[in-house]
C-alpha cells in the first residue's frame, strides 16, 4: 500500500506507475542512530560554546598605553570572563588577531556535579541560558569592579578604574554571607560601588563589599513553602514578567546619590517592586544600608493606576530626579510611560490615620507624569528602548527622550519626544486621576516598512556630542540585522555601518569611535570583528567603519557534511510575501522524491528564517538532510520583524492561519525544487511549534503523514495569561477563538491510523505545564485515538541534560525512519 492510498481523502485509485520514484531512507538500528547523533552533537557542543557575548568596552586613558580600549566579554566553552586589548594603531598589511585572555585565574565557574539552586535553574530556563559557567556580570567602570554569580555564590574582582588594568589573571574573591539559600540578581550600586544588592528568599538585601556588613531591606517573605500562605516578594520579577515580558529583575538602583539638605548624609535609593501574587503590584523606595527607611506611594498603587495590570519596565532617569515605569493594561493594547518623583513616596504607615498625616508632607505640585502613551488594536510588543536626556537647568518643565514605537505606523521606529511636565490631579482616592502630559514635539527619526530592532534586549547608543543615535534594524532586508546611524537633531539620511550579506549583532564603545560585530550568514559561521569609525569630525554621520581586528576565538566548527540551507521567498494567495529555507537532501537524485520534514515554530516573537548561521541551533536539521530527508522551514504570518500587521494576523485566532501559510509554502517548495515527496511529509516543532504540529495533523491529515509535537500547548485556557491574553484577548471576549485554537478539544479529527502521532514533553516543564499533554492524552484515550508518548522526567521546557537531548534526537530519527 502506498502512502498516497493511506492519506487520500477520496476513493480514487492510484496506479503504481503514477507514483513518483520514492527515495527510501536507510534504516538504522537504535545504536546506529545513536552513533549518528553522537557525531552531530560533538560539533553542536563546539559551536554553542565558542560564541563570545556580553561585550563591554573600557577606554584606556593613559597616554603611554599602546592600547585604546580593553574589551571584556564572556566566552569559550566554560563561559568564562575574558578580555582582549585593542591597539591604538594597526599595520595595514597585517590581519590583526585579538588574542583573548583569561580575567580569572583557574576559576571553576560551574558547580560540582552541575548542581544549581532551583532559583538559578529556573532563571537560566527563563533566559534560555546554557548550563556552563558565568552567564552575566555587573561592571562598575569608574572603580573597575566586577560582580558575578557562579558556583552558587557571589564573587568580585577589580580591573581598571583608579587602580589601573591588571596584566595577569586574578583570583576573584568570594563574598561570604550569613544568608541561607542562593543570592540572586546581584547588582553594584552605581552611585557608590562599596555597596551591592541581591535577592535572597524573595526579599531585597544590601551589603558592603568592603566591610562584609549585610542588611535585609525588605520583610515581605515569611519563608513558608506554600505560596498561598506566603504570597509576597520584593525585588523579584514574577514568572509571567520574566517569560512573557523579558524583564528579569524587580529592583533598580538610582544612578545618583542624594544629600537631601546635608552634605554629610548621603542617601542611596532603590526602586523595587513588591508583588502579592494574590493581589496587585506595589512600588516602594527604601534608602541605604546604614539607616534604612522603607517608603511607598502616597496613594495605593491600584487607586493611582486602576487600569494597570503589568509593570513591564522600570528604572531611573540618568540624573536620578525621577523613577520611571512602563505600565500595561490587561489587554496589552495601551502602554503608559510614567515618571514618579521620589517625593511622591511616604514612609510606610502603620494605619490609615498615619497615612493621612504622611500624605500632608507631600508637596502639592508633586505627582506622577504620564509622559508618553502608545495604543493599538493589535498588541504592544514591550521593549527596552527609552533614552531620557538630562534636563537642562531652567528647562525642568519639559523632558526630552528617544523612544521606539511600533504602534504609530505598524513598524517599530525611533522618535524624539518632548513632553511638558504638566500638573494633573492628585487628591482623594475616589478621584479618577489624570496625569497625562501634553506632547510638545514628536519627531520621527526613522520610518518605512522595516523595523528598528527593539525587542529581546536590543539597544540604542546615543552620542549627545554629535547628536547621533546608533541602532540595529532591518532597513535593507528583513533577513539581515545591521547597525545604522541617524542624526536625532536633524533626522534624514540613515547610514548603514555593517557589511551586507550577513546578519550582525553589534555593541558600541563608550566614546563611539569603535564597534564590535558578531556576525554570520547561512553559509558563514559566526565571526567577531572590531571596527574603528574613521573620517572628519565635521561630518560624524558619514564616518566610515574601518576593519580593525578580529577575535582569535576558535571559529565555529561544522560537521564535514554540513550544507547550509537555501533561502527562498514566495507570494501567497493572500498576497503576502513569505520567506523560507530548505535543507536539500545531501544525495538528491534526479526523479527521486524525498521524505520531507516541515520544521515549524510559527508563533509570535520569533523569526527562524534569516541570513544567519543555522549550524548553531539547528544542526539536527542538517543531520536529517544528510540521511536523505528534505527539511523545510517557513516564517508565516505571525512571525516577527515584518511589522505589527504581519505579526498581528494571529490576533484572536491562534492556530487558524499559520497552517495555511505552512502548507502553501510546502507546495511552493515542492514545485520549485522537485524533490519533495508530498505523500511523505512530517511536521515537527517544539512549544508553539508543538502546538502547530498537532494543529497540522488535525486540520490537514491528508497533507501531513505524521506529527511530532514537542511540549505543545493543547488548551489555551491553561496557558499563562500574560502571553495568551496578549494574542487571544480574555476568554470571555473570545470564546470561539479559544475553542478553535485548543487542539485537545478537537482530537476527534485526528487520524485513526497508529504511528502518525508522537508527543514529547518534559515532566517538570513550568512554561507549558505537563498538564497540557496530560489533558491531551486523556482526550485521545477517550476518543480511542492512537498516539505515542515520550516523557523526559527531569527536564523542563528546554531539554538541557545532554543524555536527554541525545535521546530526543534519536527518538525523532527513529520515528521518522520507521513511519514516514
Amino acid at each position: 500500500m502506498t502512502a498516497v492510498d493511506t492519506l487520500s481523502d477520496s476513493s480514487e485509485v492510484v496506479e503504481m506507475e503514477d507514483v513518483p520514484s520514492q527515495f527510501q531512507v536507510q534504516k538504522h538500528s537504535w545504536d546506529g542512530l545513536r552513533d549518528i547523533i553522537h557525531s552531530s552533537r560533538k560539533y553542536s557542543g563546539m559551536i554553542v560554546n565558542k560564541a563570545p557575548h556580553d561585550f563591554q568596552f573600557v577606554r584606556k586613558t593613559e597616554e603611554s598605553s599602546p592600547h585604546s580600549h580593553r574589551l571584556y566579554y564572556l566566552g569559550n566553552r566554560e563561559n568564562s570572563l575574558l578580555y582582549s586589548e585593542i591597539p591604538k594603531k594597526v599595520r595595514k598589511e597585517a590581519l590583526l588577531l585579538l588574542s583573548w585572555k583569561q580575567m580569572l585565574d583557574h576559576f571553576q565557574a560551574t558547580p560540582h556535579h552541575g548542581m544549581y539552586s532551583r532559583e538559578e535553574e529556573l532563571l537560566r530556563e527563563r533566559k534560555r541560558l546554557g548550563v556552563f559557567g558565568i552567564t552575566s556580570y555587573d561592571f562598575h567602570s569608574e572603580s573597575g569592579l566586577f560582580l558575578f554569580q557562579a558556583s552558587n555564590s557571589l564573587f568580585h574582582c577589580r580591573d581598571g578604574g583608579k587602580n589601573g588594568f591588571m596584566v595577569s589573571p586574578m583570583k576573584p574573591l568570594e563574598i561570604k554571607t550569613q544568608c541561607t539559600g542562593p543570592r540572586m540578581d546581584p547588582k553594584i550600586c552605581p552611585a557608590d560601588p562599596a555597596f551591592f544588592s541581591f535577592i535572597n528568599n524573595n526579599d531585597l538585601w544590601v551589603a558592603n563589599i568592603e566591610t562584609g556588613e549585610e542588611k535585609r531591606m525588605t520583610y515581605c517573605h515569611k519563608g513558608l513553602s506554600n505560596v498561598l500562605d506566603d504570597p509576597k516578594s520584593a525585588g523579584v520579577a514574577t514568572f509571567v514578567i520574566q517569560e512573557e515580558f523579558d524583564r528579569f529583575t524587580g529592583y533598580w538602583w538610582c544612578p545618583t546619590a542624594s544629600t537631601e539638605g546635608s552634605e554629610d548624609l548621603k542617601t542611596l535609593r532603590i526602586l523595587y517592586e513588591e508583588v502579592d501574587e494574590s493581589e496587585v503590584e506595589i512600588i516602594h523606595v527604601p534608602s541605604p544600608i546604614v539607616c534604612a527607611q522603607d517608603k511607598e506611594l502616597v496613594q495605593p498603587f491600584a487607586a493611582l493606576f486602576p487600569t494597570v495590570e503589568y509593570i513591564a519596565r522600570a528604572g531611573w532617569t540618568r540624573d536620578g530626579k525621577y523613577a520611571w515605569a512602563m505600565f500595561l493594561d490587561r489587554p496589552q493594547q495601551r502602554l503608559q510611560l510614567i515618571l514618579l518623583p521620589p517625593a511622591l513616596f511616604i514612609p510606610v504607615p502603620e494605619n490609615e490615620e498615619q497615612r493621612a498625616e504622611f500624605a500632608k508632607t507631600v508637596p502639592e505640585n508633586v505627582q506622577p507624569f504620564v509622559i508618553y502613551e502608545e495604543t493599538t488594536d493589535v498588541w504592544i510588543n514591550v521593549h527596552d528602548i527609552f533614552y531620557p536626556f538630562i534636563q537642562p537647568e531652567g528647562e525642568e518643565e519639559e523632558l526630552c527622550f528617544i523612544r521606539a514605537n511600533e504602534c504609530k505606523t505598524g513598524f517599530c521606529h525611533l522618535y524624539r519626544v518632548t513632553a511638558v511636565l504638566k500638573q494633573g490631579t492628585l487628591g482623594a482616592p475616589s478621584l479618577i486621576y489624570d496625569f497625562k502630559c501634553p506632547i510638545k514635539e514628536e519627531i520621527a527619526l526613522t520610518g518605512g516598512e522595516w523595523e528598528v530592532l527593539a525587542r529581546h534586549g536590543s539597544k540604542i547608543w546615543v552620542n549627545e556630542t554629535t547628536k547621533l543615535v546608533y541602532f540595529q534594524g532591518t532597513k535593507d532586508t528583513p533577513l539581515e540585522h545591521h547597525l545604522y546611524v541617524v542624526s536625532y537633531e536633524s533626522p534624514g539620511e540613515i547610514v548603514r555601518l555593517t557589511a551586507p550579506g550577513f546578519s550582525h549583532s553589534c555593541s558600541m564603545s563608550q566614546n563611539f569611535d569603535m564597534f564590535i560585530s558578531h556576525y554570520s550568514s547561512v553559509s558563514t559561521p559566526p565571526c567577531v570583528h572590531v571596527y574603528k569609525l574613521s573620517g572628519s569630525d565635521d561630518d560624524p554621520l558619514h564616518k566610515q567603519p574601518k576593519f580593525w581586528a578580529m577575535s582569535e576565538l576558535p571559529s565555529a566548527g561544522c560537521p564535514p557534511d554540513y550544507v547550509p540551507p537555501e533561502i527562498f521567498h514566495f507570494r501567497t494567495q493572500s498576497d503576502v510575501e513569505l520567506y523560507g529555507m530548505v535543507y536539500k537532501p545531501h544525495d538528491v537524485q534526479p526523479g527521486k522524491k524525498h521524505p520531507t520534514v516541515l520544521f515549524v515554530y510559527g508563533g509570535p516573537q520569533v523569526q527562524l528564517v534569516n541570513n544567519s548561521f543555522k549550524g548553531i541551533k539547528y544542526l539536527r536539521l542538517n543531520t536529517l538532510a544528510s540521511l536523505g530527508y528534505a527539511v523545510v522551514v517557513i516564517d508565516g504570518r505571525g512571525s516577527c520583524q515584518r511589522g505589527l500587521k504581519f505579526e498581528g494576523a494571529l490576533k484572536n485566532q491562534m492556530g487558524q492561519v499559520e497552517i495555511e501559510d505552512q502548507v502553501e509554502g510546502l507546495h511552493y517548495v515542492a514545485e520549485k525544487y522537485g524533490f519533495i515527496d508530498l505523500s511523505r511529509v512530517a511536521i515537527h516543532g517544539w512549544s508553539y511549534g508543538g502546538f502547530l504540529s498537532l494543529m497540522g495533523l488535525i486540520c490537514k491529515p491528508n497533507v501531513f503523514k505524521i506529527a511530532i509535537a514537542g511540549a505543545p500547548v493543547t488548551v489555551w485556557m491553561a496557558y499563562d495569561t500574560g502571553y495568551t491574553e496578549r494574542y487571544m484577548d480574555i476568554p470571555e471576549n473570545n470564546q470561539q477563538g479559544y475553542e478553535a485554537g485548543s487542539v485537545a478539544l478537537h482530537v476527534e479529527k485526528l487520524p485513526n491510523e497508529p504511528n502518525r502521532l508522537l508527543i514529547l514533553h518534559g515532566f517538570l516543564d513550568e512554561n507549558v505545564h505537563f498538564f497540557h499533554t496530560n489533558f491531551l492524552v486523556s482526550q485521545l484515550i477517550r476518543a480511542g485515538k492512537p498516539y505515542q508518548l515520550q516523557i523526559y522526567p527531569n527536564e523542563r521546557h528546554s531539554i538541557r541534560c545532554p543524555e536527554s537531548g541525545e535521546h530526543y534526537e534519536i527518538t525523532l530519527l527513529h520515528f521518522l525512519q520507521e513511519y514516514l
